[in-house]
């Protein structure tokens, strides 16, 4: 399962998909204009993905 973590303030959450119950898995995604952005993804077919939680208006770090 993948661990989240503020690196400013040391806060942690872990994720699981609403729809199947699963453990969301860190990954990343290339937009249009070539941006790199970190996601929270299902890996169940269908469910989708989120972008990364935020925290202390920061992208929060990802240990797996």
């Amino acid at each position: 399962m993948a661990n989240y973590t503020c690196g400013n303030c040391g806060m942690s959450v872990n994720m699981t998909c609403a729809t199947c119950g699963v453990a969301l898995i860190n990954d990343t995604i290339t937009t249009d204009t070539g941006a790199v952005v970190q996601v929270s993804k299902c890996p169940e077919d269908g469910c989708g993905m989120i972008k990364s939680p935020l925290c202390c208006g920061m992208d929060m770090g990802c240990e797996l």
